[in-house]
């Protein structure tokens, strides 16, 4: 049984300083070691941490549908169309991105400022695709199998410190057998080579330019050379060498020149990125700048408009936000922020007018659904918020920010049987399930709910009662 060493090496990991979590090139494991179920498992555990109780998890759901909808376009692209992966983003100024087990893909916010353009971020998105469809992880597990389970501990440690504090991660490597795990480490040299191969195919049939690929890591390697000691998360966890550079470069040139255009989302997404670093001041003045240099570049101006925002300037702000409406093709995120200003200056229904023909437009867009949400229960519609949260819930059960909306709605109808289940759903994706089962013990007790309603609360209650007790017996054997 897999669970208690997961959960030693779970704990072992959560005990170093909250940070993101970069597990490098943990894609999968070996079918042969555990079911394509268990795999995922291990992948949501891991997610689980850094969403809920790491500060640097970017919980921002247009960065989040970006990076999404780019990484889903290479998956379909890829050898391995059918295979289920999530992508997220975590605030941190290095450049790096890594896989976990069951496709999830982490990216760093760094790594998105610092491509120059669309193909140059896809292709370290395809990179790490490839790690996990190439089933790297397997092997690297595999040769972990004869290892004790302290050894394969201090792996872990010694990657989740490896991200951006060399000392931390050379502490761990020194007290978990450094010779074993350095080998192990640098088994992983072969599969950067085959990440290599796979990524830039995929590059290419997703219609990418395929030249950002061995663009993007040769600038990197020669940026490195200034870094002497502390060289770039990314090529501590990857390894780079001139010879993979010249077989990206050799595979590119063989391929057809394409030339691709950076999408419109591609400069709002930094834009937005770069509007939310640093103090509101500091943005304000820096996107001012930026527009001054670029008048006429959306990005520039939407970033604008999102510092603005960001430091309560809101007159300013829509000024600058319905402004660029009118001077460019219908964007989600120019809607959205424009929603975003008139829900800060408390005007949800000009904002639920303005969502409601955005979806229209725009259908499809998560944002724009929680935007619309969050407008429908401002405007005093929560009962149209509590429809069509359900209705989205029949599609992503398991979406928290769905099911924290619906709570919401539910309160603000007094409906509190209702709410606490909902808020209940809300913890079990949290992995805290003690806070479940006390918001379905309140949604049983108060006394609003029919029988119906009732019947699932207490049906809801018996799983994951169970659930906790199989736990609790789990970690005592």
């Amino acid at each position: 049984m897999m669970r208690r060493p997961l959960a030693l090496l779970l704990s072992l990991a959560l005990a170093l300083p909250v940070q993101a979590l970069d597990l490098p090139d943990l894609g999968d494991v070996a079918a042969s070691e555990l079911s394509p179920a268990a795999e995922r498992r291990i992948g949501e555990q891991i997610i689980q941490q850094i969403r809920w109780r790491d500060a640097a998890y970017l919980d921002d759901p247009e960065v989040e549908e970006y990076v999404n909808r780019l990484g889903h376009r290479l998956v379909a692209a890829s050898e391995d169309p059918l295979r289920e992966f999530d992508f997220f983003v975590v605030r941190d100024s290095t450049l790096n991105a890594f896989a976990l087990p069951g496709g999830y893909i982490g990216v760093h916010s760094g790594l998105i400022l610092a491509a120059r353009s669309e193909s140059e971020l896809a292709s370290v998105l395809g990179h790490e695709i490839a790690h996990v469809t190439q089933r790297h992880i397997a092997q690297l597990f595999g040769k972990q199998s004869q290892t004790s389970m302290v050894m394969l501990a201090s792996l872990l440690v010694a990657v989740l410190a490896a991200r951006s504090n060399s000392q931390v991660s050379q502490a761990a490597i020194a007290a978990g057998q450094a010779g074993a795990i350095q080998s192990q480490l640098g088994y992983t040299r072969g599969f950067e080579r085959e990440a290599d191969r796979v990524g830039l195919q995929t590059l290419e049939q997703a219609g990418f330019d395929v030249r950002g690929m061995p663009g993007f890591f040769e600038r990197l390697q020669r940026d490195s050379r200034l870094y002497e000691n502390n060289a770039p998360a990314y090529l501590r966890t990857h390894p780079l060498t001139t010879e993979r550079i010249a077989d990206m470069e050799n595979r590119a040139s063989s391929m057809p020149y394409r030339q691709v255009l950076d999408s419109p989302e591609f400069g709002y997404v930094r834009a937005k990125l770069r509007a939310q670093a640093g103090a509101a001041a500091d943005a304000v003045r820096q996107m001012q700048e930026g527009v001054e240099r670029h008048p006429d570049d959306a990005a520039a101006r939407y970033g604008l408009g999102r510092a603005l925002l960001r430091a309560a300037r809101f007159d300013e702000a829509a000024a600058v936000v319905d402004e660029l409406r009118a001077d460019v093709a219908s964007s989600p995120w120019v809607d959205t922020l424009a929603a975003e200003i008139r829900l800060a200056r408390k005007d949800g229904v000009g904002a639920l007018a303005l969502l409601e023909a955005a979806r229209q437009r725009h259908p499809g867009y998560r944002s724009l659904e929680y935007a619309l949400a969050e407008a429908q229960i401002q405007a005093g519609k929560p009962a149209a918020a509590v429809v069509g949260m359900r209705k989205a819930l029949t599609q992503r059960g398991g979406d928290a920010r769905l099911w924290l909306l619906l709570s919401r709605a539910n309160a603000e109808l007094g409906r509190r049987t209702a709410q606490h289940r909902a808020q209940a759903e809300v913890y079990v994706l949290r992995g805290s399930v003690p806070a479940a089962i006390e918001q379905l013990e309140i949604a049983r007790k108060a006394g609003d709910g029919d029988f119906y309603e009732l019947s699932a609360v207490d049906a809801r209650l018996r799983e994951l009662k169970t659930r906790l007790r199989e736990d609790r017996e789990a970690e005592r054997n």
